[in-house]
């Protein structure tokens, strides 16, 4: 693995970060139009910039000790590897608004587990265009450059994604939640429910969203809405109008609905137990109506939620693998954090503790 400054050679001209994302409430809802509620997490994704020695852009992984060159003539996406499909993305989006990007070489680290559901990918977009931003002083708000690297994610890495990941990569903290409608691209910091504290464990169960059934799930959402005769289900305000629906549909439906009302509750403001009743009624909804849980999940909420200091827990992200979020008592993280790790892996698995990051598995 080689640091910034053994790949340059010296310093890097550029060099910016960008967080993960902990969705605490709001799953599948971004591409139904609807209501989302992450927050930030502490580890983050750098990209470091330098003039390339030659005509070519040179990217390099720190984290997967892999080294690239982009190929000179156009190559299909999805048939690029990794990494490079995020990267090459994101140059030519910003090359089509019509700036010349120079031959760069590109250095990423990260403290992002790849797979667990934390939005690495939007964290390389958000952090690479923040670097491009800067390096050629280009007139981009933070709400453009999530949508820019939302339009990389779909065109390059043939993920049709909502906005969330990379709103909440480019507009979170770690210190609060962001409320987002998806519609309106409206958003807002929220305080987290106080007192109380987050713990993020990796399943060990990894997932690759273009392989799984997330663009079935939002076809699936699409059907329904058209079945309706509504423009996007976040139109919906009654779950009468769903009994028309044959499943699946209709449980999907039933998904977005309520968990845009759990959203929409959430930030009312609410007691951390409160907040943990909704997130546990958002995973059964999850497991239940949208059906992307596994039973590696489930048995990881269950042993969060039984804990006698979590209010309440829930998959984050996409689901089909990653990790699951816990919302627990103020002080009680690293030890509900290690205790259900113990659990989990006396079961046969192999899981990480991501939040509180000073953790080691």
């Amino acid at each position: 693995m080689l640091s910034a400054e053994q790949f340059f050679h010296g310093s890097p001209q550029v060099s910016e970060s960008a967080p993960g994302r902990i969705n605490l409430l709001g799953e599948h809802t971004d591409y139904n139009d609807g209501y989302m509620l992450p927050t930030a997490t502490p580890q983050r994704t750098t990209v470091a910039l330098a003039p390339s020695p030659d005509r070519r852009h040179h990217l390099y992984s720190a984290t997967l000790g892999r080294h690239r060159l982009l190929p000179n003539r156009p190559k299909p996406a999805r048939a690029r590897p990794d990494f490079e499909r995020y990267v090459d993305g994101c140059i030519k989006l910003i090359e089509a608004r019509g700036t010349h990007v120079p031959p760069l070489s590109i250095h990423i680290s990260s403290a992002l587990p790849i797979g667990a559901g934390l939005s690495s990918s939007a964290a390389l977009e958000v952090a690479l265009l923040r670097a491009l931003r800067r390096l050629l002083r280009l007139d981009l708000d933070d709400l453009g450059l999530a949508r820019l690297a939302q339009q990389a994610e779909i065109t390059y890495a043939g993920v049709h994604c909502g906005i969330l990941d990379q709103m909440a990569c480019s507009l979170a903290d770690c210190a609060h939640m962001l409320w987002i409608d998806a519609r309106t691209l409206a958003s807002r910091l929220l305080p987290l429910p106080s007192p109380s504290a987050l713990v993020v464990i990796d399943s060990g169960v990894a997932r690759a969203l273009a392989a799984t059934g997330y663009n079935r799930r939002r076809a699936e959402c699409e059907t329904a809405a058209r079945l309706l005769g509504v423009p996007a289900l976040r139109d919906i305000r009654e779950l009468a109008a769903l009994d028309t629906l044959p499943p699946p549909y209709r449980q999907r439906a039933r998904h977005v609905l309520t968990e845009n009302a759990r959203v929409l509750q959430a930030a009312g403001g609410l007691s951390p137990e409160q907040f943990g009743s909704l997130m546990n009624a958002s995973h059964a909804s999850l497991r239940d109506d949208f059906e992307v849980s596994l039973a590696a999940l489930d048995e990881l909420v269950a042993l969060l939620q039984t804990h006698p200091q979590v209010y309440g827990a829930r998959l984050t992200g996409a689901g089909f693998g990653g990790a699951c979020v816990a919302l627990c008592r103020q002080g009680s993280a690293h030890d509900v954090a290690l205790q259900t790790l113990q659990k989990y892996q006396a079961h046969g698995h192999r899981p990480s503790i991501l939040l509180p990051p000073c953790t080691k598995s």
